[in-house]
């Protein structure tokens, strides 16, 4: 991982759209900080593209998704997006907008899921002493998440056997800062990148992500982090740096909402130059 300062001007330059992780990525200890959310602001404002996308539930998204100066929340893990001002979906209201939610599975595939998803998620509290649902879960339409690292401390092993009755029972599994999510379904976030790029702006992401750079935290971003030429891993991605079989390119100085201001200015720096 080269340092922040060691990106190019040039390469900065042609950055037009920002993908975000969100928890310990652009919020610093659960709560989204006035300079993180000013360098959202600036970075709308000079013209860029902002699509945070999360492991957190889409019901935990929706304030933020009408509060934030983005383009689009994508949750999940890839499986549902939030936006403001569309027509023709399914508005939820909220404040003076109204929010449009869509899905990468149909409502009976979701119906189904969430059902198979409930049994596993008993068997792992069952099985696995120490874990708990997360207490985001009420807000989760197409996954489940055990909480280690949020409101409870799990050990690698306890970790390392939730994801393995994920795992055996079909299902997809990956590790955040703070979560072990598992789901039905062939979604990520890189899928779910594509998948909004394509809906929301009409446009191939793979044609053009040499135009965007993600930004994360942990090893649930490492297919972002393979994917994007220009990748970007907040200092706090230390923690998880042993674990990582794909680093991001470069890492920034500060943790977590600073390391995510630190990377807008880098942007906001080359839009003047």
């Amino acid at each position: 991982m080269l340092s922040l300062d060691a990106w190019p001007l040039a390469d900065r330059q042609g950055i037009t759209g920002v993908f975000t992780d969100i928890d310990d990525t652009l919020t610093t200890d659960g709560a989204i900080t006035a300079d993180a959310l000013r360098a959202l602001a600036d970075l709308k404002a000079a013209g860029l593209q902002v699509v945070p996308i999360t492991g957190r539930p889409v019901g935990w998204s929706e304030p933020f998704a009408l509060a934030w100066p983005v383009d689009a929340i994508v949750a999940e893990n890839g499986a549902v997006a939030l936006f403001r001002d569309q027509i023709g979906l399914q508005p939820i209201s909220g404040g003076r907008e109204l929010l449009s939610k869509i899905y990468q599975q149909d409502r009976p595939t979701r119906l189904a899921n969430y059902a198979r998803m409930q049994q596993v998620a008993a068997r792992i509290v069952r099985e696995v002493p120490g874990t708990v649902i997360s207490q985001d879960s009420p807000g989760r339409e197409t996954d489940i998440a055990i909480d280690h690292s949020e409101f409870v401390h799990l050990s690698p092993e306890a970790i390392a056997k939730a994801m393995q009755i994920m795992q055996s029972e079909g299902m997809n599994a990956t590790v955040s800062s703070i979560h072990i999510n598992g789901w039905f379904g062939a979604h990520n976030k890189l899928a779910g990148a594509r998948w909004i790029v394509r809906e929301l702006f009409g446009r191939d992401l793979d044609t053009e992500i040499a135009s965007w750079v993600y930004i994360g935290d942990s090893t649930n971003d490492q297919l972002m982090f393979e994917a994007f030429p220009y990748s970007v891993g907040v200092a706090n991605i230390r923690r998880f740096e042993a674990d990582l079989s794909h680093k991001p390119r470069y890492i920034t100085n500060g943790e977590r909402g600073a390391g995510f201001t630190e990377v807008a200015g880098a942007l906001l720096e080359a839009r003047v130059a």
